[in-house]
């Protein structure tokens, strides 16, 4: 096992709401990647994604910023 992995490095929350005054905070915890995970893998390329069902509205354009709480 590598040794840089070992380490306690920052990880970064999915799915979190995101505030900017307290990104680091609220976002971000310490992580030692053997002891939380089996497997990691790296993309060095992503794309959106897209949905199955193509409807009228995806055609149009993007959603609104507020999807899907149309706040």
């Amino acid at each position: 096992m590598v040794k840089a992995l070992r380490e306690p490095r920052l990880e970064r929350a999915i799915g979190v709401i995101y505030l900017p005054q307290t990104e680091r905070a609220s976002h971000y915890f310490h992580a030692r990647l053997p002891e939380q995970f089996d497997v990691m893998i790296h993309f060095d390329e992503t794309r959106a994604v897209e949905p199955l069902d193509r409807t009228k509205l995806w055609e149009t354009g993007e959603m609104p910023e507020t999807f899907p709480f149309a706040m």
